[in-house]
C-alpha cells in the first residue's frame, strides 16, 4: 500500500477457514470495518486477498468505500512505474483484461429499453455495452504491442547487422554499478 502512494490508517485481521462468498471476511467483521472506516475516514479499503466482482460489489455497497484487492493494488504499482511505451501498453491491457471479469451488471436498471408495440423486449445492456466496449480497447492494445514488437525486432536485427557492440552492465542494485 505505502508503495502504491496509499497511507495506512487502520489495519483489520481476521482468521477464518475459508472465504465468506458474499464479502470474504464475516458479515459482522464487515458491518464492523465499515463502523471503523468512518471513523478514520478512510476513502479506500484494501484486500490482501483475490476478491471476485461480486465480493467486492457488496463490500463497497456495505463500506461505502472504494475496495481494491492484491491483484489490483500490483496493476496499480506496475501502472506508476511503467517507462517504456511497451509497458505502458503492457500495464494497460493487464488491467482492462482483469477489470472485464469484474464488470457486472445492475439489471434492468441500465438497461436500454426500447419501448414500443411489437418489440422483442429490453434492449443491450449497459453491461453489455462496457463489456464491448472493453474488449474492443483490448483489441486494439494488442495490435499496438504487437506493432511496438515489430519495431523493436526491426531495430534489434538493424543492430545486429551493423555488428553494435552490447554491453551489460551486472551487480547488486546500489552497488555503483
Amino acid at each position: 500500500a505505502k508503495t502504491a502512494g496509499a497511507e495506512t490508517v487502520l489495519r483489520v485481521l481476521q482468521k477464518r477457514p475459508s472465504p465468506d462468498t458474499t464479502y470474504c471476511i464475516g458479515k459482522g467483521k464487515a458491518e464492523e470495518l465499515a463502523l471503523r472506516c468512518q471513523a478514520v475516514n478512510a476513502d479506500v479499503v484494501i484486500f490482501d486477498n483475490e476478491l471476485s466482482g461480486v465480493m467486492q460489489k457488496n463490500l463497497e455497497e456495505m463500506l461505502r468505500v472504494k475496495v481494491v484487492d492484491r491483484t489490483a493494488l500490483i496493476l496499480d504499482i506496475f501502472a506508476q512505474r511503467a517507462s517504456s511505451a511497451e509497458g505502458k501498453l503492457q500495464v494497460e491491457l493487464a488491467q482492462l483484461q482483469y477489470q472485464s471479469t469484474r464488470l457486472i451488471g445492475q439489471g434492468l436498471v441500465l438497461s436500454r429499453l426500447a419501448g414500443g408495440i411489437g418489440t422483442r423486449g429490453p434492449g443491450e445492456t449497459q453491461l453489455e455495452t462496457d463489456r464491448r466496449h472493453i474488449h474492443r480497447k483490448i483489441d486494439k492494445l494488442k495490435e499496438e504491442l504487437a506493432e511496438v514488437r515489430r519495431v523493436r525486432a526491426t531495430q534489434r536485427r538493424r543492430r545486429e547487422k551493423n555488428a553494435v557492440p552490447v554491453v551489460a552492465l551486472v551487480g547488486y542494485t546500489n552497488a555503483g554499478k
